[in-house]
């Protein structure tokens, strides 16, 4: 099935403002759009993202983490979403990178953190 025909499962947005500048994976869009759908899981996935970027101050950290947690998300609902199953069996669960969805979901959902000039002038 091709995520271009509009799975009922997927939330597609016509306002994609936020997505503009990134470039997802296919599976980084697939949970993207599923997260988008399920308000629990959303908000769960909101708070988590919340959570590991006030545990540490290395955005580079937190975007490590959370693509991780992703990770592990993404195969237990392989094994109760029909459209990731699908897609899992067909292509296998192979490690793939999640890692531009978690900067993205950190962007989206994350605290503002303030740019740290004074430290960049102060090296200069």
């Amino acid at each position: 099935m091709l995520l271009s025909t509009g799975h009922p499962v997927l939330f597609w947005r016509r306002d994609s403002r936020n997505m503009r500048y990134m470039s997802l994976n296919r599976i980084e869009q697939m949970l993207f759009d599923y997260l988008q759908y399920h308000a629990e899981e959303r908000h769960f996935w909101q708070a988590k993202v919340r959570e590991l970027m006030q545990k540490t101050e290395s955005d580079f950290v937190a975007a490590a983490d959370l693509a991780d947690e992703l990770w592990i998300y993404y195969n237990e609902r392989c094994r109760v979403v029909p459209l990731f199953h699908e897609v899992s069996s067909r292509e296998g669960l192979r490690q793939i990178s999640l890692r531009n969805l978690a900067e993205h979901l950190m962007r989206v959902w994350g605290p503002i953190r303030p740019a740290n000039r004074s430290k960049r002038i102060e090296s200069e």
